[in-house]
């Protein structure tokens, strides 16, 4: 009996980001992307999210021919530290801008030597052992993008990842027509296709015209121009030296990954800004205001980035001068709309023209909109459809649009991560589940944070904490010394001397009450018993602790 075909999506399917796909073969698969995702604003101190892949580290039978990637966004490299970290030896294919920003990443995390990054064109084959996997041309909103054409023993899968067919792009590279009519010639067993804007109408706007609104703010500003924008989006900030060079203005890199990011693509000849038009970061002052053009991290409001911590004053050689212009080149990611628009804010108390999408097309999104994903599934014609890429909103969208398109509805998938979809000689069809959630990343930990953690911080940032401190006689149990209390983010110590105080006598009176109890007992009575008085006194609900000391 032949071995099936498992596709396990990891990440990507049901949310925006930390895109992850495992094909496998029998003993034999492969990875197509390994992303991160931004954290959820209640997701208190996570610093990012990284793909369940406790799958692949069960299956150990598994080989893992290798991982390739479609293009260099973080929510599609992101997370490749951790897995080579944990399948060290595993090959990664990616074309030479996406090689570039990977290597940098390995080369931080001090793991270049657990992988070989082997390199390929868009238009080559990729041999990964069962699997015969051939690239082809998209755009995006980042240069080298690819989609793949999957050869398995039961048809070609052919996975877009993130597109749109913009005929006027920036590098000069249109969407590969023909390699998306030759797939369909061939016959297409399943579309896998990104859904991001599967609820917007139309067509998405070409990259070009993101060219025409810089030349409008370049025109007009008479200061400086910082301009944010995700550290990996070379294309933006090829846009932008060539508006710098158009106006007679040096360029300055602030921030390490974009710093990194520029350095690398300028070594191998994918961004084009000579060596007189850069300037250090720390130098801009020997220039005037109107001849500095500045590229930034911050797009997303991070308060570690450049434009956050611009926007709180608290970076080491810039500050908002009245008169800059800055420019938010950049899609909001959902969930990040809070601090993105608490960041604009505070750049305009600072003094700052803060330019942003909508007030002007300094951005256009990287995704098909709904008439480019009937072209799409019109072009490829496919007998199975899998929306990938989206929250479930965007993926059902997606699938009424193929259903729309002409595939049947009985071969339509809408699932999330963890769902596995199978294929054999009778067609496709979904599998059992497997693990397919969150894995937190904070600091140096990473997946020791988990919901009960989060669920603790947020008590902490709602109410705060209470402890209480004493020590008692280990032989008569009686208070040796008045209680000590300690809080935080719980009361103002110097308006609440007479609660305290009578925090304190509550504890006295459930020692006294109970001194023949044991120590977990007496240390159990009196927090709920300090928790009942905090409740009805104030209506809040602090974390508390007693520490009890027997002498």
């Amino acid at each position: 009996m032949s071995e099936k075909l498992k596709i396990i999506p990891l990440g990507g399917l049901g949310e925006i980001g930390k895109n992850m796909t495992v094909f496998a073969l029998g003993h034999d698969a492969f990875i197509i992307d390994t992303g991160i995702m931004f954290p959820a604003n209640d997701m208190l101190g996570v610093d990012y999210i990284i793909p369940d892949f406790q799958y692949l580290r069960d299956r150990t039978d598994l080989k893992i021919h290798g991982v390739i990637f479609t293009h260099g966004h973080e929510d599609h490299t992101g997370a490749i530290t951790h897995v080579i970290e944990a399948f060290p030896g595993t090959p990664i294919w990616a074309t030479p801008l996406t090689a570039g920003l990977v290597e940098v990443k390995l080369r931080n995390a001090h793991l270049l030597g657990d992988t070989k990054i082997n390199k390929f064109n868009a238009g080559d084959m990729i041999d990964l052992g069962p699997f015969m996997v051939e690239s082809y041309h998209v755009c995006h909103s980042i240069p080298d993008c690819v989609g793949f054409g999957i050869n398995t023993p039961y048809g070609l899968i052919v996975y877009s990842g993130d597109y749109k067919f913009d005929n006027t792009p920036i590098d000069g590279k249109k969407p590969d027509y023909a390699k998306l009519a030759e797939f369909s010639q061939r016959g297409v067993l399943m579309l896998m296709a990104d859904s991001t804007n599967a609820d917007q109408p139309g067509w998405t706007p070409s990259e070009s015209i993101v060219t025409e609104a810089f030349d409008d703010a370049f025109k007009v500003a008479r200061g400086r121009i910082i301009v944010a924008t995700f550290a990996s989006h070379i294309s933006r900030i090829q846009q932008v030296a060539n508006m710098a060079r158009q106006y007679g203005r040096k360029l300055a890199i602030a921030g390490y990954s974009m710093t990194e990011n520029v350095k690398m693509t300028r070594q191998m000849g994918l961004l084009d800004i000579p060596d007189e038009m850069l300037v250090d970061i720390g130098r801009i002052d020997d220039w005037p205001p109107e001849k500095i053009v500045i590229m930034a991290t911050g797009s997303q409001g991070e308060p570690a980035a450049v434009l956050g911590r611009l926007a709180t004053g608290r970076h080491r050689h810039l500050d908002v001068e009245v008169g800059d212009t800055i420019i938010v080149s950049a899609h909001t990611i959902p969930g990040n709309e809070e601090m993105v628009n608490r960041t604009i804010n505070r750049l305009f108390q600072r003094g700052a023209n803060v330019i942003y999408d909508p007030i002007a097309p300094v951005h256009v999104s990287g995704h098909a909109r709904q008439e480019e994903m009937r072209l799409l599934i019109n072009l490829v014609r496919p007998h199975y459809f899998l929306p990938i890429h989206g929250e479930l909103r965007h993926l059902k969208e997606h699938a009424k649009l193929a259903i729309q398109s002409g595939i049947s509805a009985d071969n339509v998938f809408v699932v999330e991560n963890g769902v596995v979809i199978e294929a054999d000689e009778k067609g496709v069809r979904l599998g059992n589940r497997v693990p397919g959630g969150y894995v937190f990343v904070d600091g140096h930990g990473v997946g020791d944070v988990g919901p009960v953690v989060i669920r603790d911080r947020e008590i902490l940032a709602r109410d705060g904490f209470l402890v209480v401190v004493a020590d008692i006689d280990q032989q008569s149990g009686e208070l040796l010394y008045t209680p000590e209390i300690i809080t935080r983010g719980f009361i103002y110590l110097r308006e609440a001397d007479e609660l305290l105080q009578q925090v304190k006598e509550v504890f006295t009176h459930v020692v006294e009450e109970n001194h023949d109890e044991s120590l977990n007992k007496l240390r159990s009575l009196a927090e709920e018993s300090i928790r009942h008085f905090l409740y009805n006194e104030t209506k809040r609900r602090p974390m508390t602790f007693c520490v009890i000391n027997e002498h």
